[in-house]
């Protein structure tokens, strides 16, 4: 660049500080004033002689590229360096850098044989307990998603945080404990720390989904789609849970992975005197809160504030309307199961 353009120029860093110019003698000086300008305007700025422009976002700038001179000319120039470098660097980044390798293996976006290639270049340990949290943010807020997760997970060298969408941010969290029995409580304690601080601090509201716990850099995929699973499965079939761990998705985790064809088969067969639509919203609490207590007809009555022959009545009209006694073990089983089955049909578009 130096022979090709008869100016001086060079590079300040986020410090204020000179890194690289064609006039060596100028590296090592300090510019905190042109920083702190550009700081406040992310623009183009004229100071002492010399044009500035930002590298960087503007949430963060990383570096200013400069050109001797304040005309036209030094303003184009100082542009096209700006872009220059700033490609550099991206391309930089995506070669060396360990976030974009990490997503890179989650996306599939390479091979899994330049995984251990990559892996030593980066010298980046592949053995290690990790997991995969997907953060879902559903409400917007002055936060960005992307920096909240990245100030509660700072330690870029174990934990990397990457953003999949809008609302949706990656963490891919190190486990320190070699006990992967033990790694199953702390993972659920990390993600309500992380639901926890994002309502707390930033007013923003989040579920979590966990992967499963793995040891090899190339499973890490694996754990991102167990992760998005876990929290789609979430919620279907648990809306009000902020915490969807892969690993705890009960029978959830069976009626996500049938065709729709085959459970509306299941409905239908079930189902052969009323649909289940018929049934109405007094009724459906009653048969969740005598699930949720064990089908104990006595302390079910207590929950709902009702006479315990009430709701026996109710479950005597839930008999005559679908021909299963909620009472009986295998008859609770099968409507406990329609009714995820419902849920599942519900929540797939078109029903397809």
């Amino acid at each position: 660049m130096k022979d090709s353009i008869d100016r001086t120029i060079g590079v300040i860093d986020d410090r204020g500080t000179v890194i690289a110019c064609s006039q060596l003698t100028k590296i090592g000086e300090s510019r905190r004033a042109v920083l702190e300008e550009i700081s406040y305007s992310f623009d183009s700025v004229t100071h002492d002689g010399y044009t500035y422009r930002p590298i960087g976002t503007h949430a963060h700038i990383e570096y200013i590229a400069f050109v001797e001179g304040t005309d036209a000319t030094a303003q184009s120039t100082a542009s096209l360096l700006s872009v220059s470098l700033a490609n550099i660097k991206t391309l930089y980044d995506e070669k060396y850098d360990k976030t974009s390798f990490i997503k890179n293996i989650i996306l599939d976006n390479i091979l899994p044989g330049d995984i251990y290639i990559k892996s030593k270049e980066l010298r980046f340990d592949s053995e290690v307990n990790r997991v995969v949290f997907l953060v879902r943010f559903s409400n917007k807020g002055e936060a960005i998603p992307f920096d909240v997760i990245q100030n509660m997970f700072p330690d870029k060298n174990r934990d990397y945080v990457i953003s999949v969408g809008e609302n949706d941010v990656v963490l891919v969290k190190e486990l320190r404990n070699p006990s992967v029995s033990r790694s199953y409580e702390t993972v659920d304690s990390i993600a309500k720390t992380i639901v926890d601080t994002a309502q707390s601090e930033f007013l923003m509201s989040a579920v979590v989904g966990i992967g499963t716990v793995v040891n090899n850099i190339k499973d890490l995929a694996r754990s991102y789609k167990d992760a998005q699973i876990a929290i789609n499965v979430g919620s279907i079939f648990d809306p009000d849970k902020k915490v969807s761990n892969y690993e705890n998705l009960g029978i959830g985790r069976l009626v996500y992975q049938l065709p729709t064809t085959l459970c509306e088969m299941f409905l239908q067969e079930v189902f052969k005197r009323e649909s289940l639509d018929a049934l109405d919203r007094e009724t459906l609490v009653t048969i969740q809160a005598f699930f949720d207590n064990n089908l104990n007809v006595s302390e079910s009555s207590r929950k709902l504030f009702v006479h315990r022959n009430t709701l026996v009545y109710r479950l005597e009209k839930i008999k005559k309307l679908t021909g299963l006694d909620l009472r009986e073990f295998e008859h609770a089983i099968t409507f406990k199961v329609a009714l995820m089955v419902q849920k599942y049909v519900q929540s797939r578009p078109h029903n397809y």
